[in-house]
């Protein structure tokens, strides 16, 4: 039986391919006020404002590809059962062929009926406003927004709970409820994060830091975990 490895992914492994991290310091994204366009009540105020935001978003994940990072996860296939759960809503982790994908906070290429949440559609082109659903709502991204549930959630902690092995890789993990994933680690689990600027964690036994960008610090634990499977 392969032994378990989950991947938690955040937004700096995707700025290496170009892709704009969720926020900056002064909490604005792209030049908006993240609540302007991450939340129900920025919905409620401004859907044109919302859709031209994601319509954007979406144009930018199609300009750009995976980089060395999402690629070298799909090597660690080759021997393990590898999970990636990821807080970013593009998909270049599926482009580069990861296979195990868990998105907890939504889909960028998806949409979803503003009032059933159950309705989500493949979205590739814009979403504009009077869009809406076989039930007559209208349609919006399919993304976890400030103060809504993460109903992923329910997926992503057993994963944790049989990885023998986890990778934290471009998130501080500052953000609830993906900040309390790795409560669910086994203690026996080895843990590896990689970050430039390494996110405070309650650190365990059998934690190894790599304070550096996601392409060289995934490469060097790729190469490791690879190497160990073939002692």
């Amino acid at each position: 039986m392969k032994k378990k490895i989950v991947v938690i992914s955040g937004a700096g492994i995707s700025a290496e391919s170009g892709i704009s991290t969720f926020r900056d310091a002064g909490g604005l994204w792209e030049g908006h006020d993240i609540m302007e366009v991450a939340s129900p009540q920025g919905w409620q105020k401004n859907q044109s404002l919302v859709l031209d935001f994601y319509n954007k978003r979406r144009k930018q994940a199609l300009a750009v590809l995976p980089n060395a990072a999402h690629k070298d996860l799909v090597k660690l296939e080759k021997k393990y059962e590898v999970h990636i759960i990821t807080q970013n809503v593009d998909d270049l982790h599926e482009r580069a062929g990861s296979k195990n994908v868990l998105h907890l906070h939504g889909q960028l290429f998806q949409s979803r009926s503003s009032g059933n949440e159950q309705l989500v559609f493949p979205c590739t082109e814009d979403i504009n406003l009077g869009d809406i659903c076989e039930e007559g709502h209208q349609i919006r991204p399919n993304i976890v927004w400030f103060g809504e549930q993460v109903p992923n959630m329910a997926l992503a902690t057993p994963l944790v709970q049989k990885a023998d092995f986890i990778i934290v890789v471009g998130t501080s993990l500052a953000v609830y409820p993906a900040a309390s994933m790795l409560d669910y680690a086994n203690k026996n689990a080895q843990i590896y994060v990689v970050d430039p600027n390494i996110p405070f964690i309650d650190k365990q036994p059998n934690t190894y830091m790599y304070e550096e960008k996601a392409s060289t610090g995934i490469a060097k634990i790729v190469k490791l975990l690879l190497k160990d499977t073939e002692i």
